[in-house]
């Protein structure tokens, strides 16, 4: 697949690291400029490419939002991520590392209104980045790999996402639609931060299911 990364930190320069050594070609952006990533660039040679911002999105069949959630705002115009699978793994943090209190909405929510017409699919936001550098293990059964959790309502566009955490030694699990699910996955949350395997992620989303009702 051909994939666009918005952010070059920590968790946007591991997916980017991760997705080429497992043959995907990458356009990563972020709003410092093409210079700034030389170092990322020369690293993961040439299956990546560091670009502006719209020339990522265009690229991209799937597009992760890896920016801090508090500058959402400095996203390119939502027509440009038209009918792209978009990967919403940001968190609503402050500068100073504190939840943003959205009131009734999840951040997943406010994503959505703000790019309309992508087919948005919340994941990778509850794992930290240095076990997604460290702990992905494509030799191991699906079943006993370390969970990277997914919510959206677009099946096809959940699949493709699912298939991505696959290829870099994760295993995928759904918990839903983009509302239900969404808030599964916000910060504090039962499933936020946890390093638990697919069978274990399971279970855990059986339990909380259970409980919402």
């Amino acid at each position: 697949m051909d994939i666009g990364i918005l952010g070059a930190g920590r968790l946007g320069g591991t997916l980017a690291q991760l997705l080429v050594e497992a043959d995907h070609e990458v356009a990563i952006a972020n709003d410092s400029g093409v210079e700034s990533m030389a170092d990322l660039s020369e690293t993961l040679g040439p299956q990546l490419r560091a670009v502006e911002p719209s020339r990522a999105i265009r690229f991209g069949d799937v597009v992760f939002l890896a920016i801090p959630f508090r500058k959402r705002d400095s996203l390119p115009d939502a027509d440009q991520f038209a009918e792209k699978i978009v990967v919403d793994a940001m968190n609503p943090y402050t500068e100073n590392f504190h939840v943003i209190d959205l009131g009734d909405d999840t951040s997943s929510e406010l994503v959505a209104t703000q790019l309309p017409d992508a087919r948005l699919v919340k994941s990778f936001n509850t794992i930290h980045w240095e076990t997604l550098r460290d702990l992905g293990h494509p030799d191991l059964p699906e079943s006993e790999r370390l969970a990277v959790f997914l919510a959206g309502d677009d099946s096809d566009a959940k699949a493709r996402v699912a298939d991505l955490v696959r290829d870099i030694g994760f295993g995928p699990v759904d918990v839903g639609g983009l509302v239900s699910g969404g808030e599964l996955l916000e910060p504090g949350s039962a499933l936020y931060k946890r390093e638990i395997t697919v069978d274990e992620a399971r279970e855990t989303v059986r339990t909380l299911r259970a409980r919402q009702g």
